[in-house]
């Protein structure tokens, strides 16, 4: 159904052109500037519930500052005393609709807003030195054969640089909502193109109102249909290395053409073309700091996220080994004291079994927040060593302070009140002082085999390595 109405709209169009010519084509002028605005209807209602909501309102917005270009050369068609500044009002919206384009194919996948702010100035100082350098030909059209040609060559490199860019884009993005935006862009951009380029260069001097105006209805068109469309886009995608050499190239965007064209008007327009390479320079670099700050955090949280437990918050097996070999290689130089902890749950199986794997959870949380809490000192450490076993290394402390911390351990586990019942914990300890067996595995083995011995014995109780466990079973 789109389809038709877009070749409706077309065959309208030729329908008006036909048989009401009007003053001036004012006729033409209608469905020149209403396809555009369709198009950007269209691509505000894919924003509405999209993940690359960006993309198709800078699309949007382009698209209106192209309508309005088109709605000034109405008023300028139809009112030959209109100020002499009405063909200057046109070329100005036809510049700066390159301006959300060139903005949008500059962003990485994700930026702070404090990035796409300086972005978005760059951009838009960009949009102004290319209206000052373009200004400079319209002005001498009258006197100068080659203004003509000129004025539209730099139209056809601001086409084409929008269409390549677009088309590097789609061609390397992987994520699909943001792919959908550049394969819109793309080929909307690519049929632009090839008809500005034709009506600039083979019809430029026929005015508005003749059958070729319903080739400029073309693009908006099939962008409309494009922005409609809800499929995913699929199809052709860059080697994931060359991907991200594109992604971390698009940043570079917005200050090479700022250079470029700052140097092409310095010579009508100084102070804009210097005003350009100071922000070329200072809003490239002034963006890779804050991106250097994303990338720092994100690399810290990533950090933090290789030595922590997912689903209870203290330090994951990996981390475990890393302290545990760390701290006996110190106590070793230093001849202080070393005990490790071993914690398992008792009947976690049962618990989990008969409450469900959310409760299981739960009890998996609390538990270990119980022993982060209860460890105490600062150079304790607590690790979820695997499945519904916990460790505690224990640096630096007497073997009573050690079997002491332990039982407070065992004793609050053991009050603790969960929603599904009471919970209580066996501990195996091993104890060095000064560490004198070959590796810190010999000091895992021993907790390990004390917890063995303590569940063997009746669970709930703790049992330090070596020791004949003792005492009736306090379940």
């Amino acid at each position: 159904m789109p389809v038709v109405l877009a070749l409706l709209y077309v065959f309208g169009h030729g329908l008006v052109v036909a048989l009401l010519p009007g003053p001036a084509g004012l006729g033409s002028f209608v469905f020149l500037t209403g396809a555009p605005l369709l198009a950007a209807a269209a691509c505000l209602w894919r924003a509405r519930a999209d993940r690359a909501a960006l993309g198709w309102r800078a699309i949007a917005l382009a698209l209106l500052l192209w309508a309005g270009g088109m709605g000034i050369n109405m008023l300028d068609a139809l009112s030959a005393d209109r100020p002499d500044i009405t063909p200057g009002a046109s070329l100005l919206l036809y510049v700066l609709y390159g301006v959300p384009l060139v903005f949008i194919l500059a962003r990485s996948r994700r930026e702070r807003w404090a990035i796409s702010v300086i972005d978005g100035i760059m951009a838009a100082l960009l949009g102004v030195l290319f209206f000052v350098h373009t200004q400079s030909f319209a002005d001498h059209v009258g006197i100068d054969d080659q203004a003509l040609a000129n004025m539209q060559r730099m139209f056809d490199i601001q086409n084409l640089c929008i269409a390549v860019f677009a088309i590097v884009r789609w061609a390397s993005c992987d994520v699909p909502e943001r792919r959908s935006v550049f394969r819109a862009l793309a080929l909307y951009a690519l049929a632009y193109l090839l008809v500005a380029y034709y009506i600039n260069h083979f019809t430029s001097e026929q005015s508005f109102g003749a059958y070729n105006d319903l080739l400029i209805d073309v693009p908006f068109l099939l962008l409309a249909l494009l922005a409609l469309r809800r499929s995913p886009a699929t199809g052709f995608v860059l080697q994931p290395r060359l991907a991200r050499l594109v992604q971390a190239g698009g940043p570079i965007i917005l200050p090479l053409l700022l250079l470029v064209v700052g140097t092409l008007v310095v010579d009508h327009a100084r102070p804009l073309a210097l005003a350009g390479f100071v922000l070329a320079t200072l809003g490239f670099s002034l963006r890779s700091a804050l991106l250097q700050i994303d990338l720092l955090e994100r690399q810290a949280g990533l950090d933090q996220l290789a030595r922590q437990d997912g689903l209870t918050g203290v330090a994951n097996r990996r981390q475990f080994d890393a302290e545990l070999q760390a701290e006996w290689n110190r106590a070793r130089r230093s001849g202080s004291e070393l005990a490790l902890l071993l914690v398992d749950i008792d009947h976690f199986k049962a618990f989990n079994d008969a409450h469900g794997h959310p409760a299981g959870d739960r009890c998996l949380q609390a538990v270990a927040a119980l022993l982060q809490h209860s460890a105490g000192r600062a150079g304790d450490s607590v690790a979820r060593y695997g499945g519904e076993e916990f460790a505690v290394i224990v640096p630096g402390t007497a073997l009573d302070g050690v079997q002491a911390l332990a039982e407070r351990l065992r004793r609050a586990v053991e009050a603790l009140q969960l929603p599904e019942g009471r919970v209580s914990i066996s501990v195996g300890i091993a104890f060095l002082h000064p560490p004198a067996t070959a590796d810190a595995g010999q000091l895992l083995a021993d907790a390990d085999a004390a917890l063995y011995a303590a569940k063997r014995a009746g669970r709930n109780r703790v049992v330090m390595q070596g020791e004949a466990p003792a005492g009736a079973d306090r379940r």
